[in-house]
């Protein structure tokens, strides 16, 4: 998995519609070093929030995540990303429509895949969802930090949480 400016750390990203909400999921956990949401998946380089909007680029909004696994594991943080979205849903969450809204999980290792893959099929496996699970799980690829404006959109205005729950 990558590292960080700090040795210990490790790096995840998943996308789970808008990404303001599961930034800010992460964002309270603790042994979480950094968030950012931006753009991975597609197509286009340097992509800009307008243009991931219209759609067509294959990206998908995202949160890029540093954690520090001796705090917080990469398993608990799949676990608060099941959680924080309807998984079910294919390119949508709530009013959010478009590829760009998909629930995916981009691993940087064969053991993050593994973890990922065991983790949507218990989640399918317990039935807590009537429909089954259709999160992608792919590799990592280049990840495009979104706007400033964007970066704990929901903690500048003093805002918890924006799911469709």
């Amino acid at each position: 998995m990558p590292m960080s400016k700090q040795s210990s750390s490790q790096t995840a990203i998943f996308a789970a519609g808008c990404f303001w909400g599961i930034e800010e999921a992460f964002r309270q956990l603790p042994g979480i070093i950094t968030t950012e949401v931006g753009y991975t998946g597609g197509t286009l380089a340097d992509p800009t929030y307008g243009a991931v909007c219209m759609g067509g680029t294959g990206h998908a909004e995202a949160v890029h995540v540093t954690f520090d696994p001796k705090l917080i594991n990469y398993k608990e943080l799949l676990k608060v990303f099941f959680e924080n979205h309807n998984p079910t849903l294919k390119n949508r969450q709530g009013p959010d429509i478009g590829d760009q809204y998909r629930s995916a999980i981009f691993t940087f290792s064969a053991a993050q895949k593994k973890i990922a893959e065991e983790a949507k099929e218990e989640l399918d496996q317990s039935q807590q969802h009537s429909a089954p699970v259709v999160t992608e799980i792919v590799d990592a690829g280049p990840f495009y930090r979104a706007e400033d404006y964007h970066q704990q959109y929901l903690a500048k205005r003093g805002e918890q949480s924006c799911h469709w729950r």
